[in-house]
């Protein structure tokens, strides 16, 4: 959306100071190494996800009561929560990996143009 806007500042900045130029080409590439790890994700290879996923959904809650009534230890269930999430989420990440590949190909597009001619 804002390409339009920030392209001659970027472009002007490049002819001062022509790292900008290298800036913009190492975020495309790590944006295509990126896109490269998203698409050998395969959920649907991991036998018992689903029960996995339930499970952690379940840990959670409990986590949670468990914060209460031990505040010293809210850094370390906090820990666990953050790894709870992820694993809880992984059944959804195949339903959103297109949108994600598409937003990555957008993104790079974008940070291909803003590049000078």
């Amino acid at each position: 959306q804002n390409v339009p806007t920030i392209k001659p500042a970027i472009q002007a900045l490049a002819g001062l100071i022509p790292q900008v130029t290298d800036l913009l080409d190492k975020l495309v590439d790590l944006m295509g190494k990126l896109k490269t790890e998203i698409n050998k994700l395969d959920v649907n290879a991991i036998p018992g996800l689903d029960k996995a996923s339930e499970f952690t959904d379940k840990v959670k809650g409990f986590l949670t009561a468990a914060k209460n009534l031990l505040p010293d230890e809210a850094s370390t269930i906090d820990d666990v929560l953050g790894v709870a999430d992820i694993v809880t989420g992984l059944p959804s990440l195949d339903d959103v990996k297109g949108e994600i590949l598409a937003l990555i190909d957008a993104i790079t597009a974008h940070l291909n143009s803003l590049k000078p001619a």
